[in-house]
């Protein structure tokens, strides 16, 4: 494969594809993420002390874990009682200091607010903590933390629905971790961005090679033929190590895979003043109906595993009227079951199940693994393309990746190949898969598209904390992707309102 050029025409810019966006859903009164975001916010929801003495990029040769595959910072550690929660309820929130220490928590709401990224809402403490055991290993090596509550927070009744990030700092060893949870609500919005936080679960290995991957002393040796281990939301996120974004990134401590794949799109849609609610996976399974409160339903960066109800509420939902937009790429990949804890409490553990064998006729193309490749545009004249100044053959270096989708496509009959091409591996080896952009309108007038690719988002913004993929192609947004995005979310919304 060819060198690739990856730097940015300026002349985007004086064609005009950076135009201040005006989406037809914020004419008129502004809407509540529009009010939210006027309020000020602030970049020090950042992690800056995860190593005692350093400085960012917070990263040092000896941090790098790959004969350990995890990581934990025991100074402070924490989990949230609920994927997510509604105004009203109340959240508690489980945290260990190890040595024991005073910690506080500053509660911050993700999203645009001028560009920092996140508003501070709420400080708890300071509080005084201890160190809390490390579990263990339950049935099928199911770790469950049975840690005393550290703190409990009742959400307040005006807090904005959005993704929630708790960041707890000890006073003298100076340790700080996230916790993350998902506030939701009830009401009809334009988008509802669902978090891919089953997906998140999955690849966590706290406290030591405890993800759905690993088995026993074998890690990444699970598979269908081997058993894999259940894996739960009682216990903090370690620091993200995966291989994918095949790199060793401090600041996810505690966050999952919010921060590297999710809140690029939270922090572009905010920007552009779209109505959002947003949801967890464990949501999407339990409130079938409740899908049909959004114009267009959003699955978002890495959203391999879902159960198979959550398969039939989004079918469900689609066939209603909503509209899909899978800004992400392996999804629908893995089925998993949703179990109770030990102690009954629901959806609290996930099981593989297997694989879905018709993942097409929803998404419109297959889930695939990993790899690499440039996006090309193959269909230009298509409404999607109006205003890019793409022309066939055009393309954006390396959006594809780190997954991706691709044939076999749906039989949909109107069904569009955007973008597509030869996939290769990491080194520029061929491979013999090739993806897929596509795009497809159901009966109802609603559409689904398919972007095909785990990096979408990041070609949107680059807030705060951005993680670059380790070949550094996503410097800055790229136009031609944003005016895509629009176009897309645009005429999802003024469909056919939904029966």
């Amino acid at each position: 494969m060819k060198k690739l050029d990856i730097r940015w025409p300026l002349a985007w810019a004086v064609l005009g594809l950076v135009a201040v966006h005006t989406p037809a859903q914020t004419s008129g009164p502004a809407n509540p993420i529009q009010i939210e975001n006027d309020k000020p916010g602030t970049t020090d929801w950042l992690l800056t002390k995860i190593k005692k003495g350093s400085k960012p990029p917070l990263y040092a040769p000896e941090d790098e874990p790959y004969d350990k595959g995890w990581r934990r910072r025991k100074e402070v550690e924490g989990y949230c009682s609920h994927t997510s929660i509604r105004a009203g309820e109340t959240l508690d929130v489980y945290v260990s200091t190890e040595p024991a220490d005073q910690y506080q928590a500053e509660i911050y709401r993700m999203g645009y607010y001028g560009g920092s990224g996140a508003r501070l809402v709420q400080t708890v403490g300071p509080l005084q903590g201890a160190a809390q055991p490390t579990p263990q290993d339950g049935p099928r090596h199911r770790i469950e933390c049975r840690w005393s509550k550290g703190f409990s927070l009742q959400i307040p009744k005006n807090w904005v629905s959005g993704v929630y990030l708790g960041k707890l700092s000890t006073l003298k060893t100076q340790g700080e971790c996230y916790v993350i949870f998902i506030v939701r609500d009830d009401r009809r919005a334009d988008v509802m961005f669902q978090c891919s936080d089953l997906t998140w679960l999955s690849y966590n290995r706290w406290p030591n090679w405890r993800s759905l991957y690993d088995n026993g002393p074998d890690p990444w040796g699970s598979s269908n033929r081997r058993p894999a281990y259940d894996v739960g939301f009682d216990r903090p996120y370690a620091i993200y190590w995966n291989g994918f974004p095949a790199g060793f990134e401090p600041l996810t401590n505690g966050s999952g895979e919010f921060l590297m794949l999710e809140l690029p799109l939270a922090f572009w849609l905010e920007k552009e003043g779209y109505d959002v609610t947003y949801i967890s996976n464990v949501d999407t399974h339990a409130d079938g109906p409740g899908l049909q409160r959004g114009r267009v339903f959003v699955s978002v960066g890495h959203d391999e595993y879902w159960t198979l109800q959550m398969f039939e509420n989004v079918t469900k939902a689609r066939d209603a009227g909503v509209s899909l937009a899978f800004l992400s790429g392996n999804s629908i990949s893995g089925e998993v079951s949703l179990l109770p804890s030990t102690d009954g409490r629901p959806h609290r553990v996930i099981r593989r199940v297997g694989g879905f064998p018709a993942e097409q006729d929803l998404m419109g193309s297959t889930s695939y693994g990993t790899g690499s490749a440039d996006w090309f545009c193959t269909d230009p004249n298509h409404w999607a393309f109006a205003g890019t100044g793409m022309k066939k053959g055009d393309r954006v270096a390396q959006l594809v990746g780190w997954e991706y989708h691709g044939p076999p496509l749906a039989d949909h009959e109107d069904l569009a190949i955007l973008a597509g091409g030869p996939v290769y591996g990491w080194n520029g080896e061929a491979r013999s898969g090739t993806y897929a952009t596509t795009i497809y309108r159901v009966k109802k007038g609603n559409y689904v598209f398919n972007a095909g690719t785990c990096w979408w988002n990041l070609a949107l913004a680059t807030p705060p904390g951005f993680m670059n993929p380790p070949k550094r192609y996503f410097w800055q947004p790229d136009p031609r992707i944003q005016r895509i995005t629009r176009n897309v979310l645009d005429k999802m919304i003024s469909a056919p309102a939904v029966e």
